[in-house]
């Protein structure tokens, strides 16, 4: 596995509170937000919204160890909560929490996929693959968080599915499903469905007594307007 990416972010400590302030700073392309946890008391913070934006365009944003720097103070703290605007491209809050090196996190961890074109089941006999889960939640102490975890596809068979016990999980690391008993389903291989096109019912000819009157004209009628 590639070494982690290393994300700073950087706060400024935010004295005014109430939503009245929170417009304001909105207006000033600035992010209302707060840190809390790790035994300390929270602190309300904001953040430049083109940072915090182009942050969370990294999926990885959402899964590490990230610094948080205010002032000269820099403490550890993972992404807690994205507030976002119903419609517009808007950052609305953002909450961080710290962390402690003796405490275990639980954090939910991209899921990565890799073999699939190799796999027999869909090389050789046409399947294709499901992804049920696309992320999971693992618990582990915050040196030993994962930046994902990787799931190889290349043995997998026509109808088989993998489990969250079929994961090869890192040193420390823990999924909390498995913890409770729950081995949930994650990725399968199967036959992709062929939808079968309706077919168009045949539509008898009309009888005769119901063909309008004005296709039955025989050939020595005349119609309305023709010479005589």
């Amino acid at each position: 596995m590639a070494s982690k990416q290393k994300f700073e972010i950087e706060a400024a400590v935010r004295h005014d509170m109430g939503k009245g302030a929170s417009r304001r700073l909105r207006r000033e392309e600035k992010v209302p937000g707060v840190v809390y946890g790790g035994g300390k008391a929270p602190v309300a913070l904001t953040f430049e919204h083109k940072h915090v934006a182009k942050s969370l365009e990294n999926e990885a944003f959402y899964s590490h160890i990230l610094i948080l720097k205010t002032g000269t103070e820099s403490e550890r703290v993972i992404l807690k909560d994205v507030q976002r605007h119903p419609f517009k491209p808007r950052i609305m809050h953002v909450d961080f929490q710290r962390v402690r090196a003796d405490e275990k996190l639980h954090m939910h961890i991209p899921l990565h996929f890799t073999g699939a074109d190799k796999a027999p089941g869909v090389k050789d006999a046409g399947g294709m693959v499901s992804h049920i889960m696309s992320d999971v939640e693992v618990s582990c102490l915050p040196d030993n968080l994962p930046e994902f975890l990787e799931i190889d596809l290349s043995e997998m068979q026509l109808n088989q599915i993998l489990h969250l016990s079929d994961i090869k999980l890192p040193a420390g690391v823990e999924i909390v499903a498995l913890v409770h008993g729950d081995d949930k389903p994650v990725v399968s291989v199967h036959m992709p469905r062929v939808e079968e096109e309706p077919v168009a019912e045949e539509t008898e000819a009309p009888a005769a007594s119901e063909v309008p009157a004005i296709a039955q004209k025989g050939e020595g009628e005349e119609s309305e307007g023709e010479e005589k």
